[in-house]
């Protein structure tokens, strides 16, 4: 056999070994030495845990301001092809398990809020409705869909707790850590916030105040799941006081912030601030 012959039958095998060569070295870049990594996501790219999370939130969030308008602009990020639907069907898994945070309530009011009909269930209910609940074969009420002939149900919602760890009422948050962030990849003049309780875990839910002359702005923490249940930001204008309070809190936690100056490669930009809030 000659030469030529003997490459032309390992010419085939010269080649897969190749491609098994670069699929490896393919894999082995793109999931050890540099893999992606995801950040200021959509929300519809969230898994279904943190989109609970985040509807959650919102829910909570309309209890304390009821703006329905922003609500549902919220809920639009999700993606749901029925939102109302979605947070009946979230307080019926929630009220499956026991609802032990009582979240069930602050979804089934923005539920009706958006025109869903929904009939209480008594575990939720804070005065007597007209109409039964539908149970399941295990025996806990679930929230249904109230045929036309059956008369709406009476409630008035109440906040509910936020989920635990909770912050003491009347206690007042005290500034950690605040800090410049020089980060050109970041978003010009972002205040990041992040708020802690006594031990260090995050709070979600917490309400915060962002005020500067003319003009005020309302947070709430765990809006961002992938950044953390206690985190919330806020874009700053250049030159701009700011100051932030955390409801339930009569005064700020911080005063007189504004978007550093920063100075990168010869060129100057826009920076931002962290805020570490904790509870004492």
């Amino acid at each position: 056999m000659s030469a030529d012959e003997k490459k032309s039958q390992r010419g085939p095998w010269y080649l897969l070994f190749g491609l098994a060569i670069g699929l490896g070295l393919g894999l082995l870049i793109s999931w050890g030495i540099a893999p992606v990594t995801y950040t200021d996501t959509a929300p519809v790219s969230l898994q279904t845990q943190f989109k609970d999370q985040y509807r959650l939130m919102i829910a909570r969030a309309y209890q304390a301001n009821g703006d329905v308008g922003r609500a549902q602009s919220r809920l639009a990020l999700l993606g749901d092809p029925d939102p109302g639907a979605a947070l009946l069907a979230q307080a019926d898994r929630l009220l499956a398990a026991g609802d032990p945070d009582q979240a069930a309530a602050a979804l089934l009011a923005l539920a009706e809020a958006l025109g869903e009909p929904v009939v209480y269930p008594t575990a939720v209910a804070t005065s007597t409705p007209t109409a039964a609940a539908t149970a399941p074969p295990g025996g806990r009420p679930t929230p249904t869909r109230r045929p036309t002939s059956t008369p709406t149900a009476v409630f008035s919602p109440t906040p509910r707790p936020t989920p635990t760890p909770t912050p003491t009422l009347g206690a007042y948050f005290t500034v950690i850590v605040q800090e410049e962030v020089c980060n050109p990849a970041l978003t010009p003049g972002l205040l990041q916030i992040e708020v802690q309780d006594a031990s260090r875990q995050p709070i979600a839910g917490m309400e915060i105040i962002v005020t500067w002359p003319g003009g005020q702005e309302r947070l709430f923490t765990g809006l961002k799941p992938e950044l953390g249940n206690g985190y919330a930001d806020f874009r700053m204008a250049p030159g701009v006081p700011y100051a932030v309070r955390l409801l339930p809190d009569s005064v700020p936690a911080a005063s007189d912030l504004r978007a550093p100056t920063c100075i990168a490669d010869g060129s100057s930009f826009t920076g931002g601030l962290r805020l570490l809030l904790r509870q004492p």
